[in-house]
């Protein structure tokens, strides 16, 4: 199996002793575009001075800029179905906690993705439990249908990424029939034995079959897939070594690595108790572990939820996160409920600001909230996507786009305040554009929005 546990084990005890030079030595390395090594990386995870942390910041901000600009990609969660065989202990959606399931109808379905539509949303992760007989695989291409088909009078949903359990190469191609964006699956912990431990007696304590979903995913022609661990399970030094040993197996393999890793941290959910698991992530910590991944995995994008307080969120954005959800529900039919999942959600929200209030403060802090999803729709994906973003021609349609796609959502959501700010931000980064020719396309295509033209992405 390519996740090398003795190889891990090595590193990290053999760069547990580091001096300020070597430090300063990798982070030039990272600033200057070349590949960290695994000893490089397994250095960085065992800084704890807080000079050096600031460089570590520093550095990753920097490079965050560099290949991202200033945008800030948004999306929510839709959950349609909360039933699931497995009993994993963190979950609280685990088997062993007995409450009434849900599966949403597609009514139901229509219902929520109107709200969400409302709410000025275009792209959503579609979430489900695991189980073979209540959230098949045809229902799963039923709900997609039916989100792609629902639209409200204000606007529709661009674009679905599917997190879905691990499943087969067939499975997989009828997801890549669907026209889904990225399929999402966290390993949750790459340390076996505590794979093992947290999915006894369940379905997805497969260690193996889980860690090569991504294998067969790419193999039925799915080519933008996106990691992501449960960090607070493991120790988190093993497992962002471990992130990295993946997306290099995938690159290896299939020519391109991950094209999102989700970083959520280990939260209270019914059923469990966070005392039960030595692996807590402190605040201090899981900022360290944002930078040191967008370091270690440049040109990837990191997505965080709303399990984060507004605070922490505001700023990891500055040096590592490019996409976060917003408005965001944890449970199935919580939307039509305007709860944050109602009695039954998976964990607990720490951000519970609307879709607006979070679009204020992003801009307010200068940055571009983007809902583009063209790259999608013009091709530019898996091993494309990632050639564009390593030599740096994807800001070239990323920032026009998500100035666009920023102007149509204040257009057809946002209130006078938010209008107000919006004018003011984008009248600045489009001034800031160097390439004559991208403002120019630029400008004209705010124009056709303003006129009341729709749908328009460079």
């Amino acid at each position: 199996m390519f996740i090398k546990d003795d190889f891990i084990q090595g590193v990290l005890k053999e760069t547990k002793t580091y001096t300020a030079a070597e430090v300063d030595r990798i982070l030039q390395k990272a600033l200057n575009k070349v590949e960290l090594s695994y000893k490089d990386v397994a250095t960085l995870l065992h800084v704890s001075d807080s000079e050096q942390m600031q460089k570590i910041y520093k550095a990753a901000g920097k490079i965050k800029k560099e290949i991202y600009g200033d945008r800030i990609v948004l999306f929510a969660p839709l959950y349609v179905s909360d039933f699931c065989v497995n009993n994993c202990s963190y979950c609280g959606y685990k088997r062993d906690n007995k409450f009434q399931r849900q599966r949403l109808s597609q009514k139901q379905i229509q219902e929520e993705v109107t709200l969400l539509e409302e709410m000025g949303h275009k792209r959503l992760a579609l979430e489900a439990g695991e189980d073979p007989i209540n959230c098949n695989i045809e229902y799963v291409l039923k709900a997609i249908d039916t989100i792609y088909s629902t639209y409200s009078k204000r606007g529709e949903i661009r674009r679905i990424n599917v997190n879905i359990a691990a499943t087969s190469v067939e499975d997989y191609k009828k997801l890549k029939g669907a026209d889904i964006g990225t399929y999402i699956l966290f390993q949750e912990t790459y340390h076996k034995p505590t794979f093992e431990r947290v999915h006894a007696n369940s379905k997805k304590g497969d260690y193996n079959y889980h860690l090569t979903a991504f294998d067969r995913a790419m193999e039925a022609g799915l080519d933008d897939v996106g990691g992501g661990v449960l960090f607070g399970l493991a120790d988190y030094k093993y497992e962002v070594l471990a992130l990295m040993m993946h997306n290099l197996h995938l690159e290896k393999h299939y020519g391109v690595g991950f094209h999102t890793v989700s970083v959520p941290r280990l939260k209270k959910a019914e059923g469990m108790e966070i005392n039960e698991f030595p692996h807590i992530l402190d605040d201090k910590t899981f900022k360290k572990v944002v930078a040191i991944l967008r370091l270690a995995l440049p040109y990837t994008g990191l997505i965080l939820s709303t399990r984060e307080t507004p605070k922490m969120r505001k700023e990891v954005i500055e040096y590592g996160v490019s996409q976060i959800s917003a408005g965001s529900c944890t449970g199935v039919n919580a939307y039509k409920a305007s709860g944050s999942g109602g009695e039954n959600k998976q964990f607990d929200v720490d951000d519970n600001r609307t879709v607006v209030e979070i679009l204020k403060e992003l801009v307010d802090s200068g940055h571009i909230p983007s809902y583009c999803t063209a790259c999608y729709r013009q091709g530019r994906t898996g091993e494309k996507f990632a050639k564009m973003t390593k030599t740096g021609q994807i800001q070239n349609v990323c920032t026009p786009n998500a100035l666009i796609t920023f102007m149509e959502f204040v257009l057809n959501y946002g209130d006078r305040e938010l209008l107000k700010k919006s004018e003011k931000l984008i009248d600045f980064k489009v001034k800031g554009m160097k390439n004559n020719e991208l403002k120019k396309q630029t400008i004209n295509c705010l124009e056709k929005l303003k006129n009341g033209k729709k749908d328009i992405f460079l």
